[in-house]
């Protein structure tokens, strides 16, 4: 797989010496990330242990199921970016998944790792299409999503369990058609205006 890589922005695949900083930044968000945060029904609280996670990211990786990387700003953690639900042959989708702590919220970081993994799902993948499901409330992705040119497409009724219960969600998705020359390169002027560096490095 090649590097991930635009400006300071950088995704990759979690590694085990990744715990310490991951848990600190959860811990520090857990507030910022609660209402946006999938959980399961009639298990509240429930975490599964850093090393399990990995154990079973490495494990669905292997599989081609989902891919999840961290995502770091000038070499720091700062998030985590996930894509998920892929379907091969006469489908071939899958869906993007993001977080990202609150001191670099607005930064343009965000925006950088989707378009990043968006990337990722066309020409690593070989996918057709990407889905970004996003609530109603969550404001600061939907306006991730439309800068990036994702479409919204229709409206899922209690999509997900969310923080104690079912939620609404928006469907916001893109082709591969819809930028064949890339999602960076489309929106390289937007980007670049949002980040400290200038260029893209992908090798």
């Amino acid at each position: 797989m090649r590097q991930l890589r635009f400006g300071s922005v950088e995704l990759r695949p979690m590694r085990l010496r990744d715990r310490s900083a991951w848990l600190r930044l959860r811990s520090a968000n857990k507030k910022w990330l609660d209402p946006w945060e999938a959980t399961l029904p009639g298990q509240a609280n429930f975490e599964i242990p850093f090393f399990s996670l990995l154990v079973a990211y490495r494990a669905e990786w292997r599989a081609d199921r989902m891919y999840a990387f961290v995502m770091l700003n000038e070499g720091h953690l700062v998030g985590q970016v996930t894509v998920g639900g892929i379907s091969r042959g006469s489908q071939s989708s899958a869906y993007i998944g993001y977080w990202v702590s609150e001191s670099h919220s607005g930064r343009g970081i965000t925006p950088v790792g989707v378009a990043l993994a968006t990337d990722f799902c066309f020409d690593e993948l070989g996918l057709n299409r990407v889905e970004i499901n996003v609530r109603p409330e969550n404001l600061r992705s939907i306006r991730v999503v439309e800068k990036l040119g994702f479409a919204k497409e229709g409206f899922r009724r209690q999509y997900l369990h969310i923080n104690g219960q079912w939620r609404d969600h928006h469907l916001y998705a893109l082709c591969k058609s819809d930028c064949p020359e890339g999602l960076l390169q489309r929106c390289r002027s937007l980007l670049e205006n949002k980040t400290a560096s200038v260029g893209a490095t992908r090798s």
